[in-house]
């Protein structure tokens, strides 16, 4: 059991981190300057609604084993910098999700759009098969309590966003996950306060498909000129498989 105290506790994936962190009989805390519905609604049914809004430093001691660093926090945030002085683990979330999934079978699904789609299907499919399983899921999926489940299960699906991690981790979402299966549903320019640029928004999935686990697989539509553009490079590499799929009548299958 750990004490953990996540810092900007409010957001859709952070707040069902804590409440999945929870059930698995850690000891949760955390803050946020504003929380909204459904998140508010549901902290307060498991007990952890912050008592006041806002951001104290008294709120980090020493027995913390870590914290976990929502995005919407900023550097200066005063919890994050009594982290530091007391020189805690911080982790961002992504961050967090690789450290306790790093022996599980990780299948990463990345893209501009349709990743939360895929990922319930997935989700779904693996459920119906009666599949013990963990995931990271983007929206609230019918028949699935929270947006993320944390237990000893030896699969983890993960709905990988592009975006950055956290105010100290500019990195990408995705590149923390290390996939032994990715997707990549399609590419279009997203994100442009971050990435200026589409190449540079692009070299995002390149940097993502260089750490799928050697010998993994990369499933991909192979009807969006932009990822042939970043996989053409992947063909005869011997790293990783290359699976395409298409659209057979507006249904999506594998080619």
């Amino acid at each position: 059991m750990s004490k953990i105290h996540l810092i900007s506790i409010g957001g859709a994936a952070m707040h069902n981190i804590a409440l999945a962190l929870q059930k698995q009989g850690h000891i949760v805390t955390g803050s946020d300057d504003e929380i909204y519905n459904p998140s508010r609604d549901r902290l307060n049914e498991a007990g952890l609604l912050p008592l006041k809004m806002g951001w104290d430093e008294s709120r980090i001691t020493e027995d913390l084993d870590f914290i976990i660093l929502g995005m919407h926090a900023r550097e200066d945030n005063p919890e994050l910098l009594k982290a530091k002085e007391l020189g805690l683990k911080i982790y961002s979330y992504p961050e967090f999700i690789y450290e306790v999934s790093k022996n599980k079978n990780r299948v990463v699904i990345a893209g501009s759009q349709g990743k939360t789609t895929t990922t319930s299907m997935i989700m779904w499919v693996l459920k119906k098969a009666g599949k013990d399983f963990d995931y990271l899921v983007g929206g609230n999926i019918k028949g699935f309590d929270l947006m993320v489940r944390l237990s000893d299960a030896p699969i983890i699906i993960l709905e990988g966003d592009e975006y950055l991690s956290s105010p100290i981790d500019r990195r990408p979402k995705i590149h923390h996950y290390h996939p032994d299966i990715a997707v990549i549903t399609g590419i279009d320019w997203d994100h442009m306060n971050v990435f200026p640029t589409y190449d540079f928004y692009k070299q995002q999935f390149v940097e993502f498909i260089d750490l799928i686990e050697t010998g993994g697989s990369l499933i991909y539509f192979e009807k969006d000129p932009k990822v042939l553009e970043v996989i053409n490079k992947y063909r005869n590499s011997g790293k990783i498989k290359l699976i395409p799929y298409h659209r057979i009548n507006d249904v999506e299958a594998k080619g």
